[in-house]
């Protein structure tokens, strides 16, 4: 039904569901931002629809309201100013939305939420090509949440396109991150303000230099696994990426030393994707009985663990708690991640393996760390793989990937956490020109990191730092 909204003598119609229409084509609008929350501080969400007619969106919150028509793409291309100025008098509220065509017949209305809560300003991100084991260019880009500008951090085309990943900020510091080099010119970049350090990580106990990071909240420390990894083309779904062996260590950023204990560095078991908790004392992880792959690869699922950590001592606890139990469960953990607030852990299922990102099956599964219960998320999963994921500063918004539009690329939507852990509908990261730019994009968005500010462009100074290896610093030692 119709909300009815009186202001003086004239009554406007807030438009917050579907109407029907003779017409089913036109009904569908991409993205579909029908019924999504959204934050007050985002860019404007375009969207178009499947015609070349001209048709008429009108955007409205009580005496405020605006008309935007469509181009001969089917788009609406939003004015920011009247955008903001929507989101703004909508703040905890919702605004409606009706399209209606050339004879001003209303043919689609919907509702947008609009939390209290803002968003983090940036997003990072690689772009890199999702084939099977190829690539050639890519990068660590930035995206400026407010508007539509992206900007490089860092591309490969300066290091020889050797590959660049894992990037990871400290507390979404986009002054204090790291991120890897591969192949030529190998070493792990920290940048800490105006410092650049490459750190080459490889040491006698370990199987590689370090991968997966995490940093402790003190910035301090990075938690790491080592990984032995292969990648290889699978029967049903294109690529399966899986571990011989690995481990989870921490390294010391001060000290420039490995820390780690026989709990989390054993031969028995493959441990991985660690990440520490709000506080910094507990440690999460992964962890799979050690088997043989890839023969057994189907049969390999990883738990979800943690152990304390003592920052102050550098030292660890004497046991490892079993969060959940991929056998009793017959489901396999992936990329966990504490939001800042400490009371949710959220993280990646599939039926097996430890790189979910080409598993359809893959979900989303969130963890109450107060209540030690889980559950799917409504409304965020799909038939699709949903795979890495991070949340904002403020606990209330988390940026995931999913292949839901097409099967094939990973795109960024973003999605509304409240404080008792339930979940609003998510949204595709908007762009200026919707109706085509996702479609001609042939790139994946990999593993998208909120920013609470804009990463200054360092290339050509880490060019610099990365060429000259006598400057490179190597990890002294490893301590159990």
């Amino acid at each position: 039904m119709k909300r009815l909204i009186k202001i003086g003598m004239i009554i406007l119609l807030a438009a917050c569901h579907d109407y029907p229409a003779g017409n089913d084509d036109i009904l569908s609008i991409f993205p579909d931002y029908a019924g999504v929350t959204i934050p007050v501080n985002i860019a404007p969400l375009n969207f178009s629809i499947p015609t070349s007619r001209k048709a008429c969106a009108t955007f409205q919150y009580r005496n405020y309201a605006f008309a935007v028509s469509s181009n001969r793409k089917g788009e609406f291309i939003i004015p920011p100013s009247k955008w903001k100025k929507l989101l703004q008098s909508a703040k905890g509220d919702r605004f409606g939305v009706d399209i209606t065509d050339g004879s001003r017949q209303t043919i689609h209305s919907f509702c947008i939420h609009v939390a209290e809560e803002p968003v983090d300003p940036y997003i990072a991100y690689r772009l890199i090509e999702p084939g099977y084991a190829l690539w050639n260019k890519m990068g660590i880009y930035q995206r400026d949440l407010s508007g539509y500008n992206e900007s490089v951090v860092f591309v490969n085309k300066m290091t020889n396109y050797n590959c660049v990943n894992c990037h990871s900020f400290c507390e979404r510091n986009p002054d204090k991150m790291l991120f890897h080099l591969r192949a030529k010119h190998a070493g792990t970049v920290f940048i800490d303000g105006d410092q650049i350090d490459v750190l080459q990580t490889k040491t006698a106990q370990t199987i590689s230099p370090l991968v997966y990071p995490s940093w402790h909240p003190s910035g301090k420390f990075v938690a790491f696994s080592v990984n032995r990894t292969s990648q290889e083309i699978h029967p049903t779904q294109r690529v399966e990426v899986f571990d011989f062996e690995s481990d989870v260590v921490i390294y010391d950023v001060e000290a420039q030393t490995i820390l780690t204990t026989p709990f989390i560095f054993s031969k028995d078991a493959f441990e991985t994707f660690p990440t520490f908790s709000a506080d910094g004392r507990t440690l999460y992880f992964c962890s799979g009985a050690a088997c043989a792959v890839p023969d057994s690869i189907q049969n390999l699922r990883y738990s979800l663990c943690s152990i304390s950590f003592d920052p102050g001592n550098k030292t660890f606890g004497n046991w490892v708690d079993t969060l959940l139990n991929a056998e009793t469960e017959r489901l396999s953990v992936s990329f966990p991640r504490v939001s800042p607030d400490g009371k949710y852990l959220l993280c990646t299922v599939s039926s097996y393996g430890t790189f979910p990102i080409w598993h359809k099956d893959a979900d989303l599964y969130l963890i109450d760390l107060e209540k030690n219960e889980g559950s799917y998320p409504e409304h965020v999963n799909s038939e699709y793989a949903e795979s890495y994921h991070s949340w904002s500063s403020n606990s209330r918004w988390v940026v995931f990937s999913s292949r839901r539009l097409d099967g094939l690329y990973t795109r960024p939507f973003i999605v509304y956490v409240n404080e008792n852990g339930e979940t609003a509908k998510p949204f595709l990261l908007p762009q200026k020109r919707i109706a085509t730019y996702y479609t001609e994009l042939m790139k994946s968005y990999n593993i998208p990191e909120f920013v609470s500010g804009k990463i200054t462009n360092n290339s050509y100074r880490i060019m610099q730092k990365v060429k000259d290896s006598a400057t490179h610093k190597q990890v002294k030692k490893i301590e159990n």
